[in-house]
């Protein structure tokens, strides 16, 4: 079996996946729009895949999200996509997102009927919030021609399904990193790493550190004089505005900067609960590395990998990132817990990532492929 796979670029922590999937096809190729986008401090690693950087015009626009926070991002429009996959002659194209490149995919299937199609879309409900009309529409008639649509999770199941998709042609995949080597982190934390937070990422609007800054203040300012801190490991356009912010709360926050994606574990070791306060994550791999390294998450449920992987209560504490009632209440909550209900719950967070491995992504990828096989030109 000839399978195309088309995205953006690689992010580090799908390349385990990818391997895996390679592994297990007959011929699989990649083809990417970028080597690696400007604001994503990852050198590109591909490893002995077949990737093909296509020839693209990217676009910098401003995004702007319905509850008001903007973000830049790169729109690619990779215009080779058609000839490459004519090349290739695959017999199923995995195509990323619902834009430009799956729409010549789309194109290519009803050009050689023969092949079968599957859309990867990691969207969400909420990150959708707001979407045109005619981008809806537009989506929808996309659609038509998948055999098969893979999501995050149940939000983006929900979504698909209401664009029209049966839910036979459904199929989950969770993001899979490999998280072996923060599986074998120590469990235990001293006095002072238990009650360090840690936020891992990117320094954007998006991420809505700044309104968890505020919430962080006011819960100790409500609280006895206890040693909590917070770590930020990551950078961005807005961090001498959180540094600045940070300072004016009193607050003992240490911005570490960009940390080497193989450094990261050893952070995690160093901590005791993970900030993920995002205001709108497609997924947020940050979440399986922390319960691999038994950080349990106060986290967003904007965040599908909140939604889906973090039990409130149990292996962490939720709340909606725009109310900010919400987003105090579970911070008390996590900051009211002492030592031992913190190193209680650390097994439970392990336990509930450990079976997202790669061979499950890749397990995950060739489900949809083969069944996508399966299914004849009249059911679409």
């Amino acid at each position: 079996m000839k399978v195309s796979l088309l995205t953006n670029f690689i992010p580090p922590y799908w390349l385990p996946t990818f391997l895996k999937l390679r592994s297990e096809l007959d011929d699989f190729r990649i083809l990417i729009s970028t080597a690696m986008e400007p604001d994503r401090d990852w050198a590109p690693q591909w490893r002995d895949l077949s990737v093909t950087v296509q020839r693209t015009w990217t676009i910098p626009c401003n995004w702007k999200h319905e509850a008001g926070f903007k973000e830049k991002i790169w729109r690619h429009l990779p215009y080779d996509t058609l000839p490459l996959l004519i090349r290739q002659r695959p017999d199923v194209i995995v195509s990323a997102q619902m834009g430009f490149r799956t729409m010549q995919a789309a194109t290519y299937r009803r050009i050689f009927p023969r092949t079968r199609l599957v859309v990867w879309t990691p969207l969400s409900e909420h990150t959708e919030k707001g979407l045109s009309s005619a981008r809806t529409l537009q989506r929808r008639v996309l659609l038509r021609s998948a055999d098969a649509v893979i999501v995050n999770g149940t939000s983006g199941a929900r979504y698909i399904a209401g664009l029209g998709v049966p839910p036979a042609k459904i199929f989950v995949l969770p993001c899979c990193a490999d998280v072996g080597s923060h599986l074998k982190l120590p469990l235990d934390r001293n006095g002072s790493e238990a009650r360090r937070l840690l936020y891992v990422g990117r320094l954007v609007e998006l991420k809505g550190l700044a309104q968890f800054i505020n919430a962080f203040s006011q819960s100790l300012a409500e609280r006895p004089p206890e040693k909590w801190e917070l770590w930020v490991a990551g950078d961005g356009p807005l961090r001498q505005d959180l540094q600045k912010l940070a300072a004016c709360r009193g607050l003992n926050v240490s911005f570490l900067g960009n940390v080497p994606y193989e450094k990261v574990p050893e952070i995690y070791a160093r901590c005791g609960v993970l900030v993920l306060p995002t205001l709108s994550d497609e997924w947020g791999v940050v979440v399986n590395e922390a319960l691999a390294s038994g950080l349990p998450v106060l986290g967003s449920v904007y965040s599908q990998a909140v939604e889906e992987l973090v039990q409130d209560g149990k292996t962490g504490w939720t709340f909606r990132a725009d109310r900010p009632t919400e987003m105090m209440a579970a911070c008390n909550r996590a900051l009211s817990r002492c030592k031992t209900q913190l190193g209680s719950m650390r097994q439970l967070c392990r336990e509930q990532v450990r079976r997202l491995t790669p061979e499950f992504g890749a397990a995950c990828f060739l489900t949809a492929i083969r069944e996508a096989r399966l299914r004849h030109g009249s059911d679409n």
